[in-house]
This record gives C-alpha cells, structure tokens and sequence, in this order.
C-alpha cells in the first residue's frame, strides 16, 4: 500500500476545489511536493512500485532489460477526464508480465496531411484514453545510471512512446537507462477554456509528463538509475514539451526533476492563454461536433462532453481539426497560469528556467512538412502568412518579407538568402516557397532552438547548439540519426549516426556533448571532439553534416511532402564544423531577434 501513500503530483483535492470555486483565473503557485522514493526491489527484473508488480525481459544478446506498458498513473477517464493525473489504483493480485506496450493515446492528424497519425506509428495498433503508460530499457545488473527521458513529437495530437533506444543504449556502451513516457494527445490532453479550467485542468498533457518525471524520481532506482541524473529529452512536440517542462511552475522546481535536458526541434506554434479568443473557439466547436449544445439551455458543456463516449469525442476532434489552416493543429498549450505561467518568448528571456543545462539543435529544412507547396507568387506567400500569422496587419506582414526577400532582391549579389544547408541552395524549394519554408521553420522550429540556448547560456547555466544539415535536413528526419538503424538509413552515414549517438550519449552521461576524436574525424575539423558551451559574445553552433556519397532522390514519406534529393553510400563521410549561429544563414540571429519583437502579438 505504499504508493497510496505518496503526494500527487497535482493532488485530486486541486480539481475538487476548481469545481467549487468561483470563475476566478488560475493564481500562479509553488509545484506540489515531489514523490517520495521507495525501497529498492529485490529482484532485478520483478520491480515492485507499491501499487503493482511488474516482469521486466532481458535481451542476452544486447545486454539490455525491458519493462514495457507500465501503468504511472490511473485512467484519465470518466470523471478524470480534463482533470490531473491520479495516483494508479493499487492492485498487487499477480505480477504482470511487462512484454507488451500499453495502448497509445487517441490520435489526431492536423490540416492538410490527415493521414499524419497513422504514418507516425499509429495505424491499426489499440488506441486508448487510458494511456498513461511508460516503458523502460535498463542495461542489465545497471547500479546508479544517468536516466534518459524521452517525451515524443506529434504535435501535442500524434505519437506514441514505443520508440526503442536500443541501438543508442549499446553505441553508448549501455552507460545509462531510459523511459519513454506517453501522455494525452488532442483534446484529450490539450482542450482550454475558461470552463476547462474552472472545472478542471488545461494542458493535461503537460501534466501527465510532469507527473512521469516524478514517477521517475520515485521510482527509478529501482531500474538501476539515478534520480538525481536525469536527462529529459524530446524531439518537435517532444522538444517543445522539454522546454515547457523547463518553464514550468515558473522555473521554481529546479532541479528536482531533472538536472539537464536535451530539445530537439523545439515546437513552439502560438500559445495562447487558456481563455483567450483562439482556444474558446475551439473549445465551442469541439463541443458543437460532440453533440453538445452551446447555447447554455442544456447541461454545462464541460459536463456534456465528460459525459460522451470517446468515439464521438473522436469524431468531434476531426471535424475541428478539418477547419483549421494547413499544417495547424487545433489542441495545443496554452498559458495558464499555474503550470504555464508566460508565454515562452518573455519567460526564456528572463531565465526563470528549471534545469542547469541543455542539448538543443535544429534541422536545416524544418518547414516543408507544414507548409503548402504549391507557393509561386508573393500574394501566394502572403495569403499563406494571413493564414498563419491571423493576428498580423498588412504593416507586420511588409515587416516579414522585409525580413525574408525575395531571393532575386538587389541587395544580395547572389540568389543564397535561405540556403538551409552548407552545401548551397535548398534541395527542397526556391523562390517564394522556399521564402515561406523558411519563415514557418523559423518562427516555429528554428528560433526556439535559439532562445532555448540563450536562456541556459545564463545565470548558471550550460548550453550547447547544433544544426543537423545532413540532407534532406527535413523535419524530424534527425530521429534516425540518434535512434538508428545503424547503418540502415539511405541519406545517413553510419559514421555520423554513431557520432550523433555519441552526443546524445556523453551529454546523458556527463553534461557535455564533446566526443572522442577518433568518432568525430571526417573531412571536416575537429570540431565535435572540442564543442565549446553556446553564449551570447560567442554563439557556437556545431554543424553536423557530411559530404561524399552518390546523389538519389526519393520520396521520404512523414519527413517531406516532396520528392527529396539526396546523398547515399558509398562514400558518406562525416563532416562537422563550428560556425557563429548568429551569422549563420544570412544573420539567422537577427531574423530570430525580430521574431522574439513580435511575440506578444503571435503570441509565442
């Protein structure tokens, strides 16, 4: 009965007295209480969490012990739906074989690309509200090892936490543990409005991820790891979630979670405050599709839809998201408050940040996938910028393309002005195409990853900077770089995927993601093996690229909407490169400065 016994990590009392309470907005507040460990199991591989008793695997080939569909918290249904994670009930009756993954959380695509979700992964595998599972790989006999966290992409609306680290676990010599976590995706974890949170909780998603890394503290020494070296990590939504879960309680938790953090693609689309115009909107339709009358002369909303079987909730999800712009995903964080208490933008700048130190990168082509391609003219980009910037006039709009001009403008002498890769032009698109890539990949991917390495350059704090240019350089195509299969994917060289791997693994180990020379050699410099901290007078960003190869050109299915070009074995050799991130593709910095001006009108 001892997990019972643990603080929540967002107490059932908290929704209780939401419910009770006046329409008054959330106040901003200290975390609740962390879970208090508990004494270690007996047997390596029959872990005892109090309220279960898993059966972990061992793999004799790898070396590698797995413990798949952990329950970390109770069903988010019926009544908890919209609310804070629970505590799990406690059921000791049999240990349960942890073989198999628990089923991923309802999936939704966004505008544009509806059948996003099921080329992520989630196809005809079970779909469930109750979803709140995690698994984890532990090297066998594993004693006080630096833990992985691993939060997935998907737009807060896709994905699933059935990656498998093996391959980066072994070319890391198994030198630490990971878990990947699940929470609720689309409305179910991303629903707000002023109701939502009067009766329960916005960014319920959020909450469920917090709630795993404190499962984690409680919990994962009984795996082999160390809860005091812990790594969250994740990759677009995943990354945007690291940063979240950096801002969250205002920067007040510290390290008590996790002592570094690794953002890859950080996502940041608008943020808006949970009962502002956008999301109320979207809250209303929702209900509309769900069968729930917005009028006021039936039952509350927030009643009738906890009220609705999930099929229809479903339903309703797609409808909403069918309405909105291409690339756009309708459930999103918001500003709260409580757990989000500013808009990224102004919290970064202020440093109020949990963690000591951050991995974080981006890819050269990140806006293909979210953005039209079929823009030829400059009122073409500029109804694509109405669509995606709504809160903009036509003055902020001539700001932006001052910022980004045409290729052919006089004032360059050459047609380079978004190369987005070291080896010339884009692969994907040029002229106004290419001016729209850039500007979304920037605004949502791109200067987030900047404003991340400012804000942990300071106060303390440690930071390190890279661009993945390996073309096609397309979003989330780094995934492969650090998840593998080694030397199974046509566009990376086995030698830059183990590099890569080695990165991700010395920052898990020791904060720092410098790598042995004799890994990070190619034909370029020796720069991987000396990767200095990112700062403000000297913003070092390693390029991690590489040259040689014969070209190819294939489509490359979720990673871009386009036939992609190329460059595959043999030949592939690594090439890395420091450069000044701020100058980097025609003073990237200052674009990304001009961005972070505007933020309270995105907001962002």
């Amino acid at each position: 009965m001892l997990f019972l016994q643990l603080a929540c990590v967002v107490s059932a009392a908290s929704a209780a007295s939401a419910a009770s309470a006046a329409s008054a907005p959330p106040t901003a507040s200290a975390p609740p209480a962390l879970m208090p460990p508990q004494s270690p199991a007996s047997d390596a591989l029959d872990v005892d969490l109090g309220y279960a008793i898993y059966r972990g695997f061992p793999n004799a080939t790898t070396g590698i012990d797995t413990w798949r569909g952990i329950r970390y918290a109770a069903p988010p249904t019926g009544a908890l739906r919209w609310q804070s994670p629970q505590l799990p009930a406690v059921d000791r009756s049999a240990t349960i074989h942890a073989n198999a993954y628990g089923p991923q959380c309802n999936q939704i695509s966004f505008s544009g690309m509806p059948g996003l979700a099921s080329r992520m992964g989630a196809g005809d595998f079970e779909q469930s509200e109750d979803c709140l599972f995690l698994n984890v790989q532990s090297p066998a006999e594993a004693v006080d090892l630096p833990v992985l966290v691993w939060i997935h992409g998907g737009g807060y609306g896709a994905g699933s936490g059935q990656d498998d680290f093996t391959e980066l676990l072994q070319t890391n010599g198994n030198s630490f543990v990971v878990v990947s976590v699940q929470y609720r995706l689309g409305p179910f974890g991303f629903l707000a409005s002023e109701e939502v949170v009067r009766r329960g909780v916005a960014n319920a998603g959020l909450l469920d991820q917090f709630f795993a890394l404190q499962w984690v503290q409680a919990h994962i020494h009984r795996f082999g790891g160390n809860a005091s070296m812990v790594t969250v990590s994740g990759e677009s939504a995943g990354g945007g979630s690291v940063m979240l879960q950096g801002m969250a309680y205002g920067g007040s938790v510290g390290d008590a979670l996790f002592r570094s953090a690794i953002a890859a693609s950080p996502y940041l689309p608008r943020q808006y405050a949970y009962d502002d115009l956008r999301p109320t909107q979207v809250y209303h339709a929702f209900a509309d599709h769900a069968g729930c009358r917005t009028d006021g002369a039936s039952q509350p909303l927030f009643d009738c839809m906890v009220s609705r079987d999930t099929a229809t909730l479903q339903k309703a999800s797609a409808a909403v998201t069918a309405g909105m712009p291409y690339g756009a995903w309708a459930f999103l964080p918001v500003t709260d408050g409580v757990f989000i208490q500013d808009e990224p933008s102004r919290q970064l700048l202020r440093g109020k940040l949990n963690g000591r130190s951050l991995l974080v990168g981006n890819n050269a082509n990140e806006g293909p996938l979210f953005t039209p391609q079929n823009i030829t003219t400059e009122p073409d980009l500029r109804t694509f910028l109405r669509l995606t910037l709504p809160e903009f006039g036509e003055e902020d709009l001539d700001k932006v393309l001052r910022y980004y001009p045409d290729s052919n403008a006089s004032a360059f002498s050459q047609p380079k002005q978004f190369t987005t890769n070291v080896s010339g032009l884009s692969s994907l698109a040029a002229e106004q195409q290419q001016r729209a890539n850039n500007i979304y990949a920037e605004l949502t991917f791109v200067c987030p990853s900047y404003w991340l390495a400012e804000a942990y350059s300071s106060q303390g704090r440690r930071a390190y900077k890279y661009a993945f240019n390996v073309q096609p350089g397309t979003h989330a195509s780094d995934l492969h770089g650090y998840l593998g299969p080694l030397g199974g994917v046509p566009y990376l060289s086995a030698d830059v995927q183990r590099a890569f791997m080695m990165m991700w693994g010395r920052f898990v180990t020791e904060e720092q993601p410098s790598i042995p020379h004799a890994v990070a050699a190619g034909t370029g410099t020796d720069a991987a093996a000396q990767w200095p901290a990112f700062s403000a007078p000297q913003p070092y960003q390693l390029n991690i690229d590489q040259t040689g190869g014969k070209p190819a050109v294939a489509a490359m299915g979720v990673y871009s909407p386009v036939d992609t070009p190329y460059f595959t074995e043999p030949g592939l050799e690594p090439d890395f490169s420091l450069v000044n991130a701020y100058t980097w593709e025609y003073e990237r910095g200052t674009r990304c400065d001009f961005w972070r001006s505007l933020a309270a009108i995105i907001p962002a």
